[in-house]
């Protein structure tokens, strides 16, 4: 097993078998005295928080190596990164059902001539500034803690102990991601057009929960829509905090981290390492966001 100068018996998460990484996500939820997937009761709504997973504590290695398919510079140096505590993460991105719960209780006024998604498809066209709104808003309807994640912590929880491509491997098909149609792997890595697609064309994001979780419980972490992080843009991992759970100051720059990959990008885009930049105050129909809590 690989060791990080962490202690004796640290070893990365990718090297534990899937029983014992199982393992500690309920020793980690047991601990906190919490199931490992809950939700919080809100204040004054009917309904309760979204659905949210503990994820064990760990090290991991972020970032992919150069011989990967779809591999992009912005992505190295694979870089080894400590989650130095249990947290919870959405078990899916916020769903428009979920907002308009938000909206309704503060008056939110979304711009007339935007797309909005309904029911439980993923909320899209917000900005960085609407969903700082939310998570104020829940956090006083619950009185916990909720933000964004780092794209530290989103990319450990994405990953559930897997260093390959996809959580289901180095390749993946549209049984387990919602992608590009037209432009699947290694086809897209090869510059290619496949113009007899085997999925269906999508004009849409899925449904919350379409796709298979992975192992610690996820849904859509690959494809569907991008999903916004707290973490702001830098061109590669050199200056990635070796805590999983800090962020940078963002400073002067106006952009931040997006992950997932989304319905209307290729299959290389949704790898747990990739990463896209994307401005604060972007609006867009295939970018949403997946909640963190502290614990």
């Amino acid at each position: 097993m690989t060791m990080v100068n962490g202690g004796a018996n640290t070893v990365l998460v990718h090297e534990m078998t899937v029983s014992d990484l199982r393992a500690a996500q309920q020793r980690a939820a047991q601990m906190l005295g919490l199931s490992v997937c809950f939700s919080d009761t809100l204040r004054t709504a009917a309904i309760k928080s979204p659905d949210m997973l503990v994820i064990p504590a760990g090290w991991f290695e972020i970032g992919s190596d150069v011989a990967e398919v779809g591999h992009d510079a912005s992505e190295s140096p694979l870089s080894y990164v400590q989650v130095t505590r249990a947290f919870a993460i959405g078990r899916y991105v916020v769903t428009a059902a979920e907002w308009a719960v938000f909206a309704e209780a503060t008056k939110f006024k979304p711009e007339r001539d935007l797309i909005w998604a309904k029911g439980r498809e993923p909320v899209v066209n917000v900005r960085t500034a609407d969903i700082l709104r939310y998570i104020a808003w829940l956090n006083e309807e619950t009185g916990q803690l909720y933000r964004l994640p780092t794209e530290a912590e989103w990319e450990y929880a994405a990953r559930a102990g897997t260093n390959t491509a996809f959580n289901v491997g180095d390749l993946a098909t549209c049984k387990e991601v919602l992608f590009k149609p037209n432009l699947p792997l290694p086809d897209q890595a090869n510059k290619k057009w496949s113009f007899f697609p085997q999925c269906a064309t999508m004009r849409w994001a899925m449904e919350v929960g379409t796709k298979p979780a992975n192992l610690w419980g996820l849904h859509d972490t690959h494809g569907n829509v991008w999903e916004i992080t707290a973490t702001p843009w830098s061109p590669d991992h050199s200056n990635t905090p070796r805590d999983a759970h800090q962020i940078l100051p963002a400073g002067k720059n106006p952009r931040i981290v997006i992950k997932g990959g989304s319905w209307f990008d290729p299959a290389i885009a949704a790898r747990s390492a990739a990463r896209w930049s994307r401005l604060k105050d972007e609006l867009d129909v295939n970018m949403g966001f997946r909640l963190v809590r502290e614990l």
